[in-house]
């Protein structure tokens, strides 16, 4: 058993590691073997075997390579563009122009591909082009496609939520019903900041868009049905209780197919793609979810949890103070840290003093998914900014991070709000599962 202060110093030690530049997953299996071997015994690095093979047998954990594949097939098949092309004929309408169209198309593939970063890749491949002849502020532009991506772990069904549930026995689908309307909230949020810059800064936005005849708009409405009719799939087997999560990815993919071969892209070489995409993407993910589960393991034979809870009980901190500390705490360690990095890194610790306070882990879920993607537009280290930098190939990243300010201001307003209003991501959860 150790006490509080040396698991400040475990942290504070997995911190420097991570900020030496070391990979997330070698930072904190260099924790776990230090603690294992200081305060227990170094035959438990002997485990690291048999622990790696039972955190990857959770079946939960299935659906994160099939999400990652569905959201390839939908991007090679040609319907994200089709998607962008259909709502950009409604949107563009709007005060803010065609802006809005990036923030739609976001919250729409999010809502059937769960990665921020392959919805911040696939926006920007087909949104830049569009703005390249059109008189709108660059920064804003790429601000917009930022913000958009940032929902894609926000908005069900969000990989981030599958980690976290998976690493704190939370279920999945409350989870998933939780962060709806959070989600929706937040689209709306980056919308209407699109509409007050455009008021602030009316040379920034083309006001005045061209528009198809009716009839050719009506057309291409149906380019809107296969993403609705997959998140349709994936939500409605989830909460109809026809499929568990994992299946209803399952379920999901197959669906895609028929719309890649309607489109005319279903072949072997475009599975092929596809294949080695998530084979890549998963691998990644996976070894860092692996090694968190070890770490988890070291630290309940260490006392962690007990002494963790412990030592908030002996402080009285109430609920909101708690909560607005680890708010500015993960602020903070947004600018440094990735999404991925921050969520496994910090929830084995962080999450016993948060039951311990007696605070809802399904809104904590919703909250620490929210912070951890603030992370994707906070400069210097967003990956979100890079992707999109990447796909752009022209200008400086500095214009990208520039481009992020007001939308980071609207989530740190959404961070108020769910704070302020946690119901906003328990009611929907309490209605569907009691």
């Amino acid at each position: 058993m150790i006490g509080v202060g040396e698991a400040a110093i475990g942290f504070g030690i997995l911190v420097g590691l991570l900020f030496l530049g070391l990979h997330v997953a070698t930072a904190m299996f260099l924790t776990a073997v230090l603690g294992a071997s200081l305060y227990l015994s170094p035959a438990l690095v002997d485990a690291l075997g048999t622990q790696l093979w039972a955190s990857m047998e959770d079946y939960v954990l299935l659906s994160i390579p099939l999400y990652i594949l569905l959201g390839e097939i939908l991007v090679r098949s040609g319907s994200t563009d089709r998607l962008y092309r259909s709502l950009a004929d409604w949107l563009n309408i709007l005060p803010g122009g065609l802006l809005h169209t990036n923030i739609a198309a976001s919250a729409i593939f999010s809502a059937v591909s769960g990665s921020s970063v392959a919805t911040a890749a696939t926006v920007a491949t087909v949104a830049l082009p569009s703005f390249r002849t059109r008189k709108y502020d660059e920064r804003l532009v790429l601000g917009s496609i930022a913000a958009g991506a940032s929902l894609g772990n926000l908005i069900p069904p969000g990989i981030a939520l599958i980690v976290y549930g998976a690493m704190t026995n939370t279920s999945v689908g409350q989870l998933y019903a939780a962060a709806v309307v959070p989600g929706i909230v937040m689209t709306v949020l980056f919308m209407a900041t699109i509409v007050l810059m455009g008021w602030l800064k009316p040379h920034w936005i083309r006001q005045q868009e061209a528009q198809d005849h009716l009839a050719a708009r009506l057309r291409r409405l149906v380019d809107l049905l296969p993403p609705l009719v997959i998140f349709a799939i994936i939500m409605g087997s989830i909460y109809s209780g026809w499929a568990t999560v994992t299946e209803s990815a399952a379920l999901a993919v197959v669906a895609a197919l028929p719309i890649a071969a309607l489109y005319g892209r279903l072949s072997v070489r475009m599975l092929h793609d596809c294949f080695l995409a998530t084979a890549s993407l998963t691998a990644m993910s996976l070894l860092i979810l692996s090694v968190a589960f070890y770490l988890n393991f070291v630290l309940g034979l260490l006392g962690v949890t007990p002494a963790l809870g412990g030592f908030v009980t002996h402080l009285g901190a109430t609920p909101l103070q708690l909560i607005l500390v680890l708010t500015v705490f993960y602020l903070l360690l947004g600018v440094f840290f990735e999404t991925l990095p921050m969520l496994v890194g910090t929830v084995p610790v962080v999450f016993p003093v948060v039951t311990a306070a007696g605070i809802d882990p399904v809104w904590f879920g919703v909250f620490i998914v929210l912070m951890c993607e603030i992370s994707l537009i906070s400069p210097p280290v967003g990956m979100t900014l890079y992707v999109i930098q990447a796909v752009r190939r022209e200008g400086t990243i500095a214009q990208v991070f520039a481009g992020t300010v007001p939308f980071f201001v609207a989530m740190v307003v959404m961070t108020a709000l769910l704070i302020a209003f946690p119901g906003m991501a328990t009611w929907l959860a309490k209605a569907t599962y009691g």
